[in-house]
């Protein structure tokens, strides 16, 4: 395209490709039922090419999608039909680690396990831990606020981010939040978490690191029934305690990751709790008695507590490998991630198992129950006539079910193209046209990942008089 000849200056021929047979490699993320091949696709090794990049695509009015592993589960990182995609993953330096203040600086194509590793000579980590954090980055994760496992005790992406320098989509860099938790200013940090990449492209990285628990104490636990297993995660929480993590995998789910991974979990189980406690020694030995107690009320028909390091890690490699292990069940499948109140978990499992035999459609169901963060895996063969769109229907079904039972449509996976339709039935309409200034007050041109998030067309651009409206604020520093 004779439009991008002055975009191949900023880059050598190896880091730069419009080959149909590489960008078939990037036309879709780990949302595989959406695809959609780019013009092109350049691959920056620092900073300086990201900002020329953008400042480039601005100036010609060119839309891009940011990119680090594509593990994206909402479709956040598809690309766009006439953009490009900037492919973060050589932005992998740990730029520093600081023991004392506890805080690590990245790049955003860092992978996430890598900073726990990068960490742990120090007795830190770093505590976000979605399922696929031996491939995710930090730029994928600050994109769509993810969670993990632990996000029960120790919150999302943006609990753990203190500040970001970032390229907005005006090509303007910009400086957000800083090492410090104390801030008496608008918390612009948390707002770029989870922004869907619709703000900018996030160059440095500070990121909060914890002291590694001392002791940890797992116990997976085996259930005749699936609503149990639901019921049991809000007697946990009302016996007052707080693990780090609580997760349900459901029969099907179970049976895939026997398949790929024997994790020797309870035969016969409609359902397993996986619950972990975690801390010092003397904490620990009074919270296992009262889990004991708790856990002996909820019917359960198996019991099992990790012996040791191996056993845990034995333990969570079943709960880890889910995801990926029902592709041995099913040719395709959906993953939603939406939310309920934890004290109607076990009626929403319920719902969920009767929306399923309706649509004669198989769902496995695995979940950070902690949190009511549902993720029920939907499966189908695109083969059949129809299939992805009766998937579709009972995805609906489901997110409809969160948004009636006071919940949302999303924990943590984002809206992308995916859940963008619903979005207008959680909030009012006051409420949108809000969420599309913010968004056009980084990006007036609507160029940074467009046609994510929100439902249709885009809005209108919006006429920003004078200074940048951020920059009022003296909160964002400008370069």
């Amino acid at each position: 395209m004779k439009q991008l000849q002055s975009l191949r200056q900023i880059y050598p021929p190896d880091r730069f490709t419009e080959d149909a047979a590489f960008l078939a490699a990037f036309e879709s993320d780990g949302l595989t039922a959406f695809r959609q091949r780019p013009l092109a696709v350049v691959m920056p090794e620092n900073a300086d090419e990201v900002i020329a990049t953008v400042r480039w695509c601005n100036e010609h009015r060119v839309p891009f999608v940011a990119r680090g592993s594509g593990t994206s589960l909402s479709g956040g990182s598809l690309p766009i039909a006439d953009g490009i995609v900037i492919s973060l993953n050589r932005l992998k330096r740990i730029i520093s680690v600081d023991p004392d203040q506890r805080i690590a600086v990245v790049e955003p194509g860092v992978i996430n396990l890598d900073v726990s590793a990068a960490a742990a000579p120090h007795g830190l980590y770093y505590a976000p831990d979605p399922s696929s954090q031996t491939i995710c980055t930090i730029g994928g994760n600050v994109a769509f606020n993810s969670g993990g496992a632990h996000c029960l005790k120790y919150g999302m992406t943006s609990n753990h981010v203190l500040g970001i320098k970032a390229v907005l989509g005006t090509g303007e860099v910009v400086t957000m939040g800083g090492p410090s938790t104390d801030s008496i200013q608008p918390d612009f940090t948390g707002l770029f978490c989870g922004s869907e990449g619709l703000f900018g492209v996030a160059l440095e990285i500070t990121l909060r690191l914890l002291p590694r628990p001392q002791r940890f104490h797992t116990v997976l636990v085996g259930y005749h029934s699936l609503k149990d297993a639901g019921d049991a995660v809000s007697a946990v929480i009302d016996a007052g305690l707080l693990p780090g993590a609580m997760e349900i995998m459901d029969a099907l789910s179970i049976e895939a990751a026997e398949a790929a991974v024997a994790c020797g979990y309870p035969e016969g189980a409609q359902a397993v709790l996986i619950v972990e406690l975690e801390g010092p020694d003397e904490k620990l030995q009074h919270e296992r008695k009262r889990l004991e107690e708790v856990i002996a009320k909820t019917n359960p028909f198996a019991q099992r507590v990790a012996v040791d390091e191996a056993d845990r890690l034995f333990i969570w490699k079943g709960r880890k490998s889910a995801f990926s292990a029902v592709g041995r069940l099913s040719p395709d499948f959906l993953v939603q991630d939406g939310v309920v109140p934890r004290k109607r978990l076990g009626e929403a499992l319920v719902r969920i198992q009767a929306f399923a035999k309706e649509s004669g459609l198989r769902v496995a169901n695995v979940f950070h129950a902690g949190d009511g963060n549902l993720h029920p895996l939907i499966m189908f063969d695109d083969r059949e006539s129809g299939a992805l769109a009766r998937a579709e229907a009972l995805a609906g079904q489901i997110l409809r079910m969160c948004i009636e039972m006071g919940g949302s449509i999303t924990g943590e996976h984002g809206v992308g193209v995916e859940k963008r339709e619903y979005l207008p039935e959680m909030f009012d309409a006051a409420s949108m046209d809000f969420m599309h200034r913010i968004r056009q007050a980084f990006d007036p041109n609507l160029i940074c990942n467009p046609g994510k998030m929100f439902p249709g067309t885009e809005a209108p651009a919006l006429t920003t008089h004078g200074l940048h409206p951020l920059e009022k604020s003296g909160v964002i520093s400008r370069e």
